[in-house]
């Protein structure tokens, strides 16, 4: 009897933890759909929900190694008008207890962002802390 008690509260706590670790991939999945949804409409206020006021982004441009804010940097770029020419997907979302990262392809006509974000789960919100990123080319086949 007291295994199957044990294997019982095992059992519980297992499809509990589960349970969170699941919904913890759907709110990833929310926070980073703001990301996307906000640069394919123009909208800077959606866009931001993603984010925490000190994310950064990192990348190398020409060669060199950038570093800036996030927010400071989509503000600056994304004007308010018609809908971007691009395709969204979110390619994997790992979450790890408070940490989640997650792979986002946004295909354009002639190149593709390759983008992987790093969340933090701060006060019970998700929001990227970090974005790096790369530019690639679309190749014909002619």
């Amino acid at each position: 009897m007291k295994k199957r008690i044990i294997i019982i509260v095992l059992c519980t706590i297992c499809s509990m933890n589960s349970f969170a670790q699941e919904s913890d991939y759907k709110l990833v999945e929310k926070t980073v759909s703001y990301y996307l949804e906000g640069g394919t409409n123009n909208d800077f206020e959606t866009l931001k929900k993603a984010f925490h006021e000190d994310a950064t982004m990192k990348f190398v441009s020409k060669g060199i190694y950038k570093e800036v804010n996030a927010l400071s940097f989509f503000k600056r770029v994304i004007k308010k008008g018609s809908k971007q020419n691009r395709k969204t997907q979110i390619s994997y979302i790992n979450v790890s207890g408070n940490t989640a990262n997650a792979k986002l392809e946004i295909e354009y006509p002639s190149f593709t962002f390759i983008d992987y974000m790093n969340l933090l789960k701060i006060d019970g919100e998700w929001k990227v802390v970090n974005k790096i990123f790369n530019r690639k080319p679309k190749t014909s086949n002619k």
